[in-house]
C-alpha cells in the first residue's frame, strides 16, 4: 500500500450560512457530481474505471460539537474508492469539497485486502465462465448447460492460494433456472464451483467433485397454485392518525416526543443515526452520537470442498445499503408515514436515488405504566408509543430489515428481521449434519447472521465508561440465613483489553454505560444500560481463516477509545482480507476506555439451522438488543404523558369502554384505559 498526500490538510473555517449543509449531512446529489467532475478533471479517469464506493467523510466528533458551541465549520470531505476493470488498479481517496482538492490517495496493491465487489462484476462471471469448456463438461454431467443455469457470484474469503494473492476473485454457483419466473435456489447445481480471476477474466480453479442431482421440485412461492386458496377469515386493519403524526421533520433532522436526532445513509452502513438526544426539561442531553451497521457476517457451516469458503460480509463485500429496497406503503409500512429517499453514487460516479428508502412513523406498543392502588382507589393507566426508523436492503438470496425504535421512556431498541430464501445445497444423505432437508433432495445449510453495531456513545457527555453488572447468588451463611438474597457485582472494564466480552444469560449479564463526571439528584452516575441477547457468537474454529477475518463475531462486545478512522468493525477492505484488521488493530494499542470518549461494538443474531418451514420462502425472524436508561433520569420520565382520549373506535364488545370499570362511558370524554 503507497499513500500519496495531496494539497491542504488542515480545516476550513468558513462560517456557516443559510445554504451550508450541517457537517454529519449526507452528500448531496449535486455533491456527488462535483467529486465526479473533479477526479474526472485532476485523473483524468480512464473509461474502464468504476466508482465503488462514495461517502461522506465524517469531521472528528470534537469538531461538530466545537461548531454546535459557536466554532467554525468544519471541512466538506468525501471518500471515494476507484476500481479500473482493465487492470485491477484500486485507489482509496479523500477529496475536499470545500476547496475543490485532492487531500489523499491510497493505492492498494491488494496484501491488504480489496476494495468492494462491482455490481458490474456480478453480470460479467457468467460470460467467464462460459468460456471455459470445463464448465460446460461439468454442468453436462449433471444433465444441464449453461443456457439453463444463473451463475451465483460469491465473495472469495481467503484461504492462502498463491494465485489469488492480490488477485481480485470471486466464486461461482450455479443454479438450474427451468423457465423465466422460475426462482433457481429450488435447483442448485452442487458439486461445482469455479473460482474466477475477475481481472484477467478466467477460471483459476475449478472445484468439480460428486456430481449431485439437481433438486427437481419448484420453489415458486409467488405461485398461486403453491400459495393455495387465500386466508379469507382475515379482515382489514386500519391504522389512522386523525390529527397526523406527533414528529416534525426538517430535512434530515427529526424531533419526536422527547427525542431529537439526524437520519442518514450511506451506501455501505444504510441506514445511520446521528446525534440521538433527549429533551429533559429545559436541557437538551445527548445519549448516542451515531449508531449504525459496522458489518454483517453471514458464515456457513457446511465444510464440503465446494462450500468450506462460504462466509460474506454484506456491509463490507457488497455494500449492502446500495442495495434498499424502495419501500410501499400497506406493504412495508402501514399507518401514517413519513419516508426519506436514499441518494448515493452508481459504479460510474453518478448520482441515484432510492426513492422511500427509509420508512418513519409512529406505532402504539400497549401499556406504559399502570396502577390500580388497593388504598386510594387512584386507577392510572397510560399507553405507551414508539417512533419506528426501517429500511430493507436485499442482498441476494436474503432480505434484511433493520428497526430502531425510540420509546417514550428513553429506550432504544435495534431489531433485525430476516427474510428471503434461503441459500440451499444439494441434500447428501440422510443424516447430514451440516444441513437440513427443507424439500426433496434439497439442502438447507448451517449458518449464522451475525451483525455488529458500532454504537458510538455520548451518556451525557464525552467522558464514558462501561460497568459490567452481573447477577450474584449469595449462599446461606451469616446475613443470609435462609438463602434467599441474591445481589450483583459490577466490574469497571478499564482498558480495551478488558473490553472483549460475552453475554451471559445465566447471570443476566448486562453492560452500563456510565458518564464518569455526571450523577443523578441521588449521586449515582447517569448511565444506559445495554441489554444483549446471549446468542452464540461464531462458532467456527477459532483457528480458522473466518475468525482472523472477522475477529469482531467472536464475541458480544468490544469497547474502543474513539477514533474517527476507525469505522468498520472487520476493516476498510474487507473483501479478500487476510484477517487481523478492523478490531484486532483497533485495540491493539489496548487504550484507556475508562471516562474516555467511547465506541461499543455489539455483535449479535441468529444461528439458523434451517427447517422445513423456512420453504420456499422464509417467515421473518427477529434478533436485537435494548438500550435503557439506568439513573439516566431522577425518576419515572413519563408521568406527564396524557391519558389517553377514546375516539370510539369500533369495539364489539359491550358499552363504550367494556372492561374499564372505571371509565365514565363518554366516548368523547378523556379515559385512561385507552380504548
Amino acid at each position: 500500500m503507497t499513500i500519496t498526500e495531496h494539497g491542504l490538510h488542515g480545516h476550513a473555517h468558513a462560517s456557516a450560512d443559510a445554504g451550508t449543509p450541517h457537517p454529519l449531512a449526507d452528500l448531496s446529489a449535486a455533491e456527488i457530481t462535483r467529486v465526479r467532475e473533479l477526479l474526472i478533471a485532476e485523473l483524468a479517469l480512464a473509461a474502464s474505471t468504476r466508482f465503488a464506493y462514495v461517502g461522506l467523510e465524517e469531521p472528528h466528533k470534537r469538531e461538530v460539537l466545537a461548531w454546535e458551541a459557536g466554532g467554525p465549520l468544519p471541512e466538506r470531505r468525501a471518500r471515494v474508492m476507484l476500481l479500473d476493470l482493465a487492470d485491477g488498479k484500486s485507489t482509496d481517496l479523500l477529496v475536499s469539497l470545500t476547496n475543490g482538492t485532492i487531500l489523499q490517495t491510497v493505492v492498494l496493491d491488494g496484501s491488504e485486502g480489496q476494495l468492494p465487489i462491482l455490481v458490474e462484476e456480478f453480470e460479467m462471471v457468467g460470460d467467464i465462465v462460459a468460456e471455459d469448456p470445463r464448465w460446460h463438461e461439468a454442468l453436462a454431467a449433471r444433465g444441464t448447460s449453461h443456457d439453463q443455469v444463473v451463475c451465483v457470484p460469491l465473495s472469495a474469503g481467503h484461504y492462502g492460494y498463491e494465485e489469488e494473492e492480490g488477485t481480485r476473485m470471486l466464486r461461482v454457483f450455479a443454479f438450474r433456472m427451468d423457465h423465466p419466473k422460475d426462482h433457481p435456489w429450488a435447483h442448485p447445481v452442487d458439486g461445482l464451483a469455479a473460482y474466477i480471476d475477475v481481472i484477467n477474466r478466467k477460471i483459476t480453479r475449478l472445484i468439480d467433485t460428486e456430481p449431485y442431482p439437481v433438486p427437481a421440485e419448484h420453489g415458486n412461492f409467488d405461485d398461486p397454485e403453491l400459495q393455495g386458496p387465500p386466508m379469507e377469515s382475515l379482515k382489514p386493519i386500519v391504522i389512522t392518525q386523525p390529527e397526523g403524526p406527533s414528529f416534525d421533520v426538517d430535512g434530515d433532522e427529526v424531533s419526536w416526543a422527547n427525542w431529537k436526532f439526524q437520519i442518514g445513509f450511506d451506501p455501505r452502513e444504510g441506514l445511520i443515526l446521528r446525534r440521538l438526544r433527549i429533551i429533559d426539561g429545559e436541557e437538551e442531553r445527548p445519549v448516542i452520537y451515531r449508531a449504525s451497521v459496522s458489518e454483517m457476517l453471514v458464515p456457513y457451516g457446511d465444510p464440503q470442498a465446494t462450500r468450506f469458503w462460504q462466509n460474506y460480509f454484506d456491509t463490507g463485500e457488497y455494500l449492502f445499503g446500495r442495495f434498499t429496497n424502495s419501500l410501499q406503503l400497506g406493504c412495508d409500512c402501514l399507518g401514517e408515514i413519513t419516508y426519506f429517499d436514499a441518494t448515493f453514487a452508481d459504479e460510474l460516479g453518478n448520482p441515484t436515488t432510492i426513492q422511500n428508502g427509509i420508512c418513519m412513523h409512529e406505532e402504539d406498543y400497549g401499556t406504559l405504566w399502570k396502577h390500580s392502588d388497593m388504598f386510594t382507589e387512584s386507577d392510572e393507566v397510560r399507553r405507551a408509543r414508539r417512533l419506528v426508523i426501517s429500511f430493507f436492503t436485499t442482498v441476494g438470496n436474503y432480505d434484511y430489515g433493520f428497526y430502531w425504535y425510540l420509546y417514550l421512556d428513553g429506550t432504544i431498541e435495534c431489531e433485525a428481521k430476516l427474510t428471503g430464501i434461503l441459500f440451499t445445497s444439494a441434500y447428501p444423505e440422510e443424516g447430514y449434519p451440516y444441513a437440513t432437508q427443507v424439500a426433496p433432495g434439497l439442502g438447507g445449510p448451517n449458518h449464522q447472521h451475525l451483525f455488529n453495531f458500532r454504537l458510538d456513545m455520548m451518556v451525557d457527555g464525552l467522558a464514558n465508561a462501561v460497568d459490567e453488572v452481573d447477577a450474584v447468588r449469595v449462599p446461606i451463611g451469616p446475613g443470609n440465613e435462609h438463602g434467599n438474597g441474591f445481589t450483583f457485582s459490577r466490574t469497571r472494564l478499564q482498558t480495551e483489553a478488558d473490553a472483549a466480552r460475552d453475554a451471559d444469560g445465566s447471570v443476566g449479564r448486562a453492560w452500563h454505560i456510565v458518564n464518569t463526571e455526571k450523577t443523578n439528584r441521588l449521586g449515582q452516575p447517569t448511565g444506559y444500560v445495554l441489554h444483549p441477547t446471549p446468542t452464540p457468537t461464531l462458532l467456527a474454529d477459532p483457528s480458522s481463516s473466518i475468525a482472523s477475518r472477522a475477529e469482531f463475531a467472536t464475541k458480544h462486545l468490544f469497547v474502543t477509545q474513539y477514533d474517527p478512522a476507525e469505522k468498520y468493525a472487520a476493516g476498510d477492505y474487507v473483501h479478500q482480507n487476510p484477517g487481523g484488521d478492523g478490531l484486532t488493530k483497533y485495540r491493539a494499542g489496548d487504550r484507556s476506555i475508562d471516562g474516555e470518549d467511547i465506541v461499543l461494538w455489539h455483535t449479535f443474531g441468529p444461528t439458523h439451522f434451517p427447517r422445513p418451514e423456512d420453504w420456499p420462502v422464509m417467515p421473518v425472524d427477529h434478533a436485537k438488543f435494548t438500550l435503557k436508561p439506568y439513573g439516566f433520569f431522577d425518576r419515572n420520565p413519563v408521568l406527564n404523558v396524557p391519558a389517553t382520549t377514546a375516539h370510539g373506535t369500533g369495539s364489539h364488545a359491550t358499552g363504550s369502554h367494556a372492561g374499564c370499570a372505571h371509565c365514565a362511558g363518554d366516548a368523547g370524554a378523556a379515559c385512561s384505559c385507552g380504548h
